[in-house]
């Protein structure tokens, strides 16, 4: 990529929505042949060759949802450390459950490495070295959960937490006065300090 801002929405509607060999040859022209792939049910760690089990996972992934309906929603792009955060949402079905789909979002971070491989050589390339797929436990249990059971308990699990953090909040001012009163939040002085006068 050139321009990894402008290419990229191309480059993942080219990985989940083409045919096997548009998806190898996205996967041999856009990422390194060591690059890794992390995912919260699967991952594959980066060695010489790990690039296969990427096009492995993605084609696993098109043979259990054929159609997927995906939308890139914002790129950004930290040219310091050669990464890109994308944010997506996508419907998930699976083929052989017919009725039940699971519209996800989630937050692609990918690491680029430059290259000069392609002609032109003058000009600089990028590849993709990473690629780590961060969900919300919310929004990765929709794929295992059969009619919204899990999704519903996890929901109801997330307001009880809430719950608990008022409460422990709650019984937590006296704390929270010495800190702010005594310590000094995280300013220099520690509570030894602060006893010590």
């Amino acid at each position: 990529m050139e321009n990894p801002t402008a290419e990229i929405s191309q480059v993942i509607h080219l990985l989940t929505q083409s045919t096997p060999s548009i998806q190898r040859a996205t996967l041999e022209r856009y990422f390194t042949p060591n690059a890794s792939f992390t995912h919260p049910f699967c991952r594959t760690g980066s060695f010489n060759g790990s690039r296969w089990l990427i096009w492995c996972i993605y084609r696993w992934y098109k043979i259990m949802s054929p159609r997927i309906e995906l939308t890139v929603d914002s790129v950004a792009y930290d040219p310091i450390t050669l990464t890109l955060y994308v944010s997506l949402h996508q419907l998930f079905r699976v083929w052989f459950v017919p009725f039940v789909s699971a519209p996800v979002s989630l937050t692609t971070v990918l690491r680029l490495v430059p290259t000069s491989s392609e002609p032109p050589y003058d000009k600089t390339t990028y590849r993709i070295q990473s690629q780590n797929d961060l969900y919300q436990v919310n929004e990765f249990v929709k794929f295992a959960s059969l009619f919204g059971v899990l999704s519903a308990f996890l929901l109801i699990w997330q307001f009880v937490a809430t719950g608990l953090c008022v409460v422990g909040a709650t019984l937590g001012v006296p704390v929270s006065w010495v800190e702010e009163n005594v310590v000094g939040g995280n300013r220099e002085r520690s509570i030894k300090d602060a006893a010590v006068g």
